[in-house]
């Protein structure tokens, strides 16, 4: 069995990363025998969807639990879809969330715990205010949030094609939205410099 814990280094002594899209590494590893690989994050400087392209890296690496600090709906929905169950509200290091793993303590959510494109400056603390970018990305998510694992529900059900192809539609619905606010942003840019 393998896990994935969002990281601020490539060891077992780094933290646990708040940010599940934006982290600079994954730690994979396995609770049992303690091997793990150290995954650098290459969406954490992407401009849009990085959760969600961070979500297909992970299930392509086989695991079937991600450890995280807060995660939004269309990485959860890429991760729920692919059968891995998220555990949210872990903070500390690396090596004590896979103990707390391990030991049971820690129990999967039923869906995101922070709303889209939070890991992108528009929340930080618990406050929620904004970053340098006034929320447009320019904040990078450096914020904390804190909170606590979801309650245990049952495991997700594999997607039958139909589900998996509404997954996708969404998906891609979302990537569209987001391209369409990163023109509009781009084009009261260059208006302001003319």
């Amino acid at each position: 069995m393998k896990i994935a814990i969002s990281a601020t280094g490539p060891t077992l002594d780094a933290e646990v990363d708040p940010r599940f899209g934006r982290c600079q590494y994954f730690i994979i590893a396995d609770p049992e025998t303690k091997e793990f690989e150290a995954m650098d994050n290459s969406s954490a400087t992407a401009v849009g969807g990085a959760g969600i392209s961070v979500a297909q890296a992970i299930a392509g690496k086989g695991v079937q639990a991600v450890l995280t600090g807060n995660c939004g709906p269309n990485a959860y929905q890429v991760l729920s879809s692919t059968g891995i169950q998220l555990i949210t509200g872990v903070s500390g290091k690396v090596k004590d969330a896979i103990e707390g793993y391990q030991s049971g303590k820690f129990k999967a959510g039923a869906q995101a715990n922070v709303p889209d494109h939070f890991g992108m400056g528009g929340m930080s603390g618990m406050g929620g205010g904004f970053g340098e970018g006034g929320g447009r990305g320019m904040g990078r998510g450096m914020g904390r949030r804190f909170g606590t694992a979801q309650p245990m529900t049952s495991a997700p059900q594999p997607q039958s094609p139909e589900q998996e192809l509404n997954a996708l539609r969404a998906q891609s619905q979302a990537l569209a939205q987001q391209l369409s606010d990163i023109q509009r942003r781009l084009d009261e840019l260059d208006k302001k410099r003319k």
